[in-house]
C-alpha cells in the first residue's frame, strides 16, 4: 500500500520541526506503508529568494528565476532524507526532474504534461522511503528546469500519487483541514468533514489556500483522493473526494476570499465583433490569467469592458494592452489594484433559488458595494473593494449559518 505525503513550508520551517516530520514519516511506514514524501522550502525561504532576485534584477528572467527557487525544495528534501536515515530508516530523495516530473515549457506557472515515476519506484521497491522536491519538473521540450507556480508541491504530490496508483494523498500543512471561511477572519468558522472535487476546485480557484487548484483538477482527473490534514496533529482532517461520495450536498459549503487581484477597465472600446476577442487572445498568449469579465451596454458604438487578473501580472498586461490601444481603438485603461473577490461555493445551491439574493442582501447591511458579479451553477462571486473584504466575508459566513456555533445550536434543537 502506497501512502503519498506532502509537508508544506511551515510544517519543515525549522530543524525541530523537520525532525518532527521525519518521525510522522517513519510512523507511516511503521504501520506497514510504502511512503513518498513530497516537500516544500523551509518558511519563507522561496520568498526570500524572490526579494532577492527583485533586488538584483526588477524583471528576472523567469528561466533563471525557477532555477534559482527550486533550491529552497532542494534543501529540504536533502535534510528531510538525513533526519529520517538518523532514525534509522532508509530514505532516497529526488528533485522534481529525477522523479520524473514533466512539464510544458511556461517557467513560473508550469504545468505537468506526465508522470514517469521509475526511479521512484525502484526505491521504493528497494526498501527505502522516497523524498520528491515539490514544485518543481523538467520541460519535455527544452529540458529545462521549471516550477508549477505557488503551492505547486500539492500539484507534485497528487500528480505523483496518481502515477504509483496510491491509495491515498494526504496533504500535511499548518490547519486542520479545509474550512467554512479562513478562522483568522471568522473564528468560528468550521471544519469541513468532506468536500467534492468540484467544491474544492471553485474554493481553491476563489482564494482558499489550502490547495493549489490544479492539484485538485489532477485528484478530480485521476480520481485520487485527498486527505488535508494538521501536520501538528493526527486528527482527520478533510477529505477531498467524487461527487458519488458525499452524502448529500451541502447548499453552501464555504466562503472564499482572495485579496490577490486586480481589476482592468479598457474604456471606450469599439463595440464591433473581434475587438474584445484579440485584446484577450493576446493576454493568454502572454500566460497572463484573466479571472472575471463584464463588459457594459454600448453606447454610441463603444463600451467599456472590465476584467480581474492577479496582481503581479498588472505591470505587464497594461504594458501589453497600451501598446495595443491604437490598434484596438480603445480610449484609455484605468486599473485599480485595490479590489478582492468574495465567493460563496455549495453544490447544493444549485437547486436552491435565492442564495445569490442573500449573499447580496447581507452584503448592503454590512456596508459592502457590488462592483462586478460572476456566478456558476455551484458559486456566486463578486469583486468589491478590499478594504471590505473581513466584512464581507463575516457578514456573508453569518448570512448562510455556516459557524461552528450554528451547527452547535442546530444539533441542539434537534
Amino acid at each position: 500500500m502506497i501512502v503519498v505525503q506532502k509537508y508544506g513550508g511551515s510544517s519543515v520551517g525549522d530543524v525541530e520541526r523537520m525532525k518532527r516530520v521525519a518521525e510522522r514519516i517513519v510512523g507511516t511506514r511503521n504501520e506497514g506503508h510504502d511512503v513518498v514524501v513530497v516537500v516544500s522550502a523551509m518558511g519563507d525561504t522561496t520568498d526570500e529568494l524572490v526579494d532577492m532576485a527583485a533586488r538584483i534584477n526588477r524583471r528576472p528572467p523567469q528561466r533563471e528565476l525557477d532555477i534559482l527557487l527550486t533550491a529552497g525544495e532542494r534543501i529540504s528534501m536533502s535534510l528531510l532524507a538525513m533526519a529520517i536515515d538518523d532514525l534509522g530508516v532508509s530514505a532516497r530523495s529526488f528533485t522534481g526532474s529525477q522523479a520524473g516530473i514533466i512539464t510544458d515549457t511556461v517557467h513560473g506557472k508550469a504545468r505537468i504534461l506526465a508522470v514517469t515515476p521509475e526511479r521512484v519506484r525502484e526505491a521504493l521497491d528497494a526498501g527505502h522511503v522516497v523524498i520528491v522536491a515539490g514544485f518543481q519538473g523538467v520541460s519535455r521540450d527544452t529540458h529545462d528546469i521549471t516550477t508549477l507556480g505557488r503551492g505547486g508541491s500539492d500539484t507534485t504530490a497528487v500528480a505523483l500519487a496518481a502515477a504509483l496508483e496510491a491509495d491515498a494523498c494526504e496533504i500535511y500543512t499548518d490547519v486542520d483541514g479545509v474550512y467554512t471561511a479562513d478562522p483568522r477572519i471568522v473564528p468560528a468558522a468550521r471544519k469541513v468533514e468532506r468536500l467534492s472535487y468540484e467544491e474544492m476546485l471553485e474554493l481553491a480557484a476563489q482564494g482558499a489556500k489550502v490547495l493549489q487548484v490544479r492539484s485538485v483538477e489532477f485528484g478530480r482527473n485521476h480520481g485520487v483522493r485527498i486527505h488535508v490534514r494538521s501536520s501538528f496533529n493526527s486528527s482527520e482532517g478533510t477529505w477531498i473526494v467524487p461527487q458519488e461520495d458525499m452524502v448529500e450536498d451541502a447548499i453552501i459549503s464555504g466562503v472564499a476570499h482572495d485579496t490577490s487581484e486586480a481589476k482592468v477597465t479598457v474604456v471606450g472600446v469599439p463595440d464591433r465583433p473581434g475587438v474584445a476577442a484579440g485584446m484577450f487572445t493576446a493576454l493568454a498568449d502572454a500566460n497572463i490569467n484573466v479571472d472575471m469579465i463584464v463588459q457594459n451596454i454600448s453606447s454610441e458604438g463603444r463600451t467599456d469592458i472590465s476584467f480581474t487578473l492577479p496582481r503581479g501580472e498588472i505591470d505587464q498586461a497594461t504594458e501589453l494592452l497600451d501598446a495595443r490601444l491604437p490598434e484596438i481603438g480603445a480610449e484609455r485603461l484605468i486599473v485599480n489594484p485595490s479590489v478582492a473577490k468574495v465567493s460563496l461555493v455549495g453544490a447544493g445551491m444549485k437547486t436552491h433559488p435565492g442564495v445569490a439574493a442573500r449573499m447580496f442582501a447581507a452584503l448592503s447591511r454590512a456596508g459592502v458595494n457590488i462592483q462586478m458579479i460572476s456566478t456558476s451553477t455551484i458559486r456566486v462571486s463578486v469583486i468589491i473593494d478590499d478594504a471590505k473584504v473581513d466584512d464581507a466575508v463575516r457578514a456573508v459566513h453569518a448570512e448562510f449559518g455556516l459557524g461552528a456555533d450554528a451547527l452547535i445550536e442546530e444539533q441542539g434543537a434537534g
